[in-house]
């Protein structure tokens, strides 16, 4: 990656707050709250002045522990919840001059559809367990406008068979189908429209180990492959040095530390990645 790489992704500032603030807490310089959470009015400060760049190609792992923000910061990036306040550029979108927070409905709906994909932790978020699979691919591509039936028919049942799904098993729903299946046809799905940036959120979290194993590889592969650009969440050191070139380690909220994945692992600078690395070894 030369020095010149434009981010395909920026987002500058992005703060996500359950709850309305009070005096104690709504002012960031004076602050005081028990990690992230306001004893006084009871706010939550999900995601606390969250600001990082993605680069063309790269899979940048976010790792922290179970409330620390990363799920909450991408359900913001994928629409899934409105920021309270932040902006995010994309470079394939107007030339990354627009922030994506403000557009309109429509037009985050066409982010979601074209621009990204995103594998959620728990399959029954990301498909519909009912349809069958090659359904809950076309319906991602129906939302993109696509029409055409046999090319969705085609690309679904290439893509299925590009995530080791049998194509006897494609008519078939993800309801019948193991946790380690049913992730792989949420990758499959999340990739129908050629996004050039996919969200995994926690994708290993819950899975047998010799299927965690499993999944990772094909990410792997498929990021090869494509050359898309990931932002992988998880809780999981392991999972961040198998598959991260930087990383961001967050903490009640808010970045701690990030820098290259080996960088952190070898000398983590702050006293939580510390732990971490130390829990790892």
């Amino acid at each position: 990656m030369g020095e010149k790489a434009v981010p395909i992704m920026t987002v500058n500032h992005l703060n996500k707050q359950f709850g309305p603030g009070c005096e104690q807490c709504s002012r960031p310089e004076r602050r005081i709250l028990e990690k992230n959470y306001c004893r006084v009015c009871d706010t939550v400060y999900s995601c606390q002045n969250i600001t990082f760049d993605l680069f063309p190609g790269e899979v940048l792992g976010i790792v922290g522990e179970s409330g620390s923000g990363k799920s909450t910061l991408m359900r913001c990036l994928y629409f899934d919840q409105e920021v309270t306040s932040g902006e995010a550029y994309l470079q394939p979108y107007k030339e990354g001059r627009k922030n994506m927070f403000a557009e309109s409905t429509q037009q985050k709906k066409y982010i979601r559809n074209h621009l990204m994909g995103k594998v959620y932790q728990n399959p029954v978020l990301g498909l519909r367990m009912n349809f069958s699979s090659i359904g809950n691919i076309a319906e991602k591509m129906i939302a993109a406008g696509n029409r055409n039936v046999a090319a969705m028919e085609s690309r679904g049942s290439e893509l299925l068979e590009r995530v080791h799904i049998p194509v006897s098993r494609m008519k078939e729903a993800p309801k019948n189908f193991s946790g380690g299946m049913q992730q792989r046809v949420q990758i499959a799905k999340a990739l129908s429209n050629n996004p050039p940036i996919l969200l995994l959120d926690e994708v290993t979290t819950g899975l047998d180990l010799s299927v965690q194993a499993n999944v990772l590889d094909l990410i792997k592969h498929l990021q090869r492959e494509l050359s898309i650009s990931m932002l992988l969440v998880s809780h999981d050191l392991g999972v961040i040095r198998m598959l991260a070139d930087r990383t961001m380690v967050m903490l009640d909220g808010r970045v701690v530390e990030q820098g290259l994945t080996d960088q952190i692992l070898e000398d983590p600078q702050h006293a939580y990645t510390q732990q971490l690395v130390h829990s790892l070894l």
